[in-house]
């Protein structure tokens, strides 16, 4: 999973690898909604064109699917409060998701990061999955 900034170039760098997250994503889901915050497939969103390409790629999951419209953007504070409180609780007990605890919690600091600069220049966001 990876995040992608409206616009051509945000002006700072927006990579992060995000494999962890991805394939620890079931835990973080329901973790999230234990902690009363969005999980981070909620922010995902991918346009008509990409269609073709998931569906290749082998996606499946009725909850990508059903996002197959315009690209949806949201506000960075929204992403960072699901972020904020996904790190507040691995933070000190990075393993109670698995042995990619603490791969999970660093690419949480860097979603962080992004999440931040994209807020304190006012754009919209949205995840990205990619399969490869």
């Amino acid at each position: 999973m990876y995040i992608v900034v409206q616009g051509e170039d945000p002006g700072y760098d927006i990579f992060v690898n995000g494999r962890a997250l991805a394939r620890n994503e079931d835990a973080l889901e329901q973790l999230a909604l234990q902690l009363g915050v969005k999980p981070l497939l909620e922010f995902f969103s991918a346009d008509q064109n990409s269609l073709p390409l998931l569906i290749e790629a082998g996606a499946s999951s009725s909850k990508l699917m059903d996002k197959m419209q315009a690209p949806q953007w949201y506000a960075a504070e929204d992403g960072l409060k699901t972020v904020n409180a996904l790190i507040g609780a691995l933070g000190a007990a990075p393993h109670t998701i698995g042995s990619e605890g603490p791969a999970v919690l660093s690419e949480l600091l860097e979603y962080r990061v992004v999440l931040e600069k994209t807020a304190a220049r006012e754009l919209k966001w949205h995840l990205a999955v990619s399969w490869q």
